[in-house]
Order: structure tokens, then sequence, then C-alpha cells
């Protein structure tokens, strides 16, 4: 049974700053979602804020167990939820953050490691930068990768994430036409971005964007589901939506067993010529993240 999942992307207008409003989306799309027997929803980079959501960064920050957070889940069930806030942590330090909940339970946490601060976009000042990439285990086949938005534009990152078991990647993002430029053509980068991933690693791709105008930015929505080999089975349009598929791991298997990237990835070698780049430049060691 655990052979199969069924997914689904959450691509939805955020209210800039509005927690309850967002929040109340929120609910709408977890029910709308279990009618379909969703197991795994994703919703956007940011979702419960909006995309500047951080410039009244002290009215919606939320800790990782914050009591709203934890009945949102529990209105899921047994559906597994992937919702963006801006989370507290200790020693006042805030992070773009997304993270899984189920049955009322926080399950895996991932904050934002690769901050942009070009074109549009200035995260970093707001936002402290995560320093981890991992996977949260969903069943023995399903093992679940979390990048947020420009973290995929950090290839190694992808990487690691495969490296350390993710069969299958989820990508919240918040994408806007003009965010970095207008020669740079954002719906075209992030489907070529993650029909890459899905290809290069044989792994199925949630990629959810959010749509409606904030600020500055038109988001264009397009969320994908794309199978391991590549291929988009289920794609959003530029309106709110919600969009599912249902995996099967059978094609996980051939997919690598055709390119067998991760099996064949050296390591020992990337691991000793980063730390010979870390010699040659004095880049400085980081080994833990408070909590």
């Amino acid at each position: 049974m655990s052979r199969f999942l069924t997914v689904g992307a959450a691509q939805i207008a955020s209210e800039t700053s509005d927690l309850e409003a967002n929040f109340a989306k929120h609910y709408e799309y977890v029910e709308r979602a279990a009618t379909l027997g969703v197991d795994l929803l994703v919703f956007p980079e940011l979702s419960l804020v909006g995309h500047y959501g951080a410039e009244a960064l002290l009215d919606v920050v939320m800790t990782r167990d914050d009591p709203r957070l934890l009945a949102l889940s529990r209105a899921a069930g047994d559906m597994e939820i992937v919702v963006g806030f801006v989370e507290e942590a200790r020693g006042a330090q805030f992070y773009n953050a997304a993270a899984v909940y189920r049955n009322g339970r926080l399950r895996y946490i991932h904050r934002k490691i690769n901050l942009p601060s070009y074109g549009r976009l200035i995260e970093t000042k707001y936002y402290a930068h995560g320093r981890f990439v991992d996977t949260h285990l969903i069943t023995e086949d399903w093992v679940l990768g979390l990048l947020i938005c420009a973290d995929l534009y950090n290839p190694a990152l992808a990487h690691l994430a495969f490296l350390h078991g993710a069969t299958l990647l989820t990508a919240p993002i918040s994408s806007g036409r003009e965010a970095v430029g207008e020669d740079f053509d954002n719906p075209l980068s992030w489907a070529t971005t993650i029909q890459f991933y899905a290809m290069m690693y044989g792994a199925p791709v949630v990629m959810t964007n959010r749509v409606g105008r904030e600020g500055d930015l038109n988001f264009w929505g397009g969320s994908r589901i794309l199978d391991p080999f590549g291929r988009v089975i289920a794609q959003g349009g530029g309106e709110e939506e919600l969009i599912t598929a249902r995996l099967d791991y059978a094609d996980t298997r051939r997919a690598r067993a055709l390119l067998p990237t991760v099996r064949d990835s050296n390591l020992a070698l990337v691991q000793r010529e980063t730390n010979r780049l870390i010699d040659r430049l004095g880049v400085p060691d980081v080994v833990r993240e408070e909590d």
C-alpha cells in the first residue's frame, strides 16, 4: 500500500501579514484535499504570511509548535501537510521555514538556506540562514526532500537531499514574474529546473507556487507535479486551485534503474574536493544550529 502516494499542490493567494485569513484558507484547502484522498498536501512558500509578510515581522512570527499550526494539522488528520511561515526560534532568530505536520504533531522542519538578495528579493533583511539539509520519512518507500524556492537554485542542496535518501522532492516557492528582472523568465526557469531534478534523480517533484499580486510582484502560479521521468502529470494555471496526482513508487524504481545518479555519486570525491576548497579559500566551519 505504501508504494502509492497521492500528492496535492494547494496553489493559493495569501493575504500579506493576515494570519487569520490565511489560516482560514488553509483549512479550506485541507478539507478539499481530504475529500480527494490526498496523502501529502504542499502549500506555497510562506503560505501563512504572504510573500511580504515579514515586513510586519514581529506580528506574524510563530514557533514551530504554535497551537494554531497544531490545530490545522489535527484538522488534516492522517494527511501530511507542508505549510510555510516565519519561524521564531531560540534567541529571537527568525527563519523562512516550511514544516511538515501530521495528526497535530510536527514531523519535520526545513529552514531556507539560500536567501536571495537580488532583483526585488531582499530576504536577508529579515531571515537567518538555515544550515542543514535532511529528509523526512513518510513510508519506507517515500522519503521526502523539502527545499524552499531559491534553495533549488543551489544544486548542491538538492544533491544533498537525494544523497540523504529522498525519493520525492517538494518545492514550495514564491515566484513573481518580475522578481529577478525583466530579462529573466521565471516561469521557464522553474519549469526547466524541476524537470532537470526529476529526470536527473529519478524522483517525482511537487512544486507549489502562489498566485495573485503582492506589492510590486505578480505571482504566476503554474504549480506542477512531475513523475520521476520529468513528465508533467498535473499542472496549475494562473488562479487559485488544487492539483493532485497519484504517484507509483514502481516508476521511481524504473527511473533509477535506467539512470543511477544517486548510486554513482562519488561522495568521497565530493567531500575531498570540498575540504580542499575550504582549506584554500578559508571558508569558516559551521557545525551546529540552535533549535
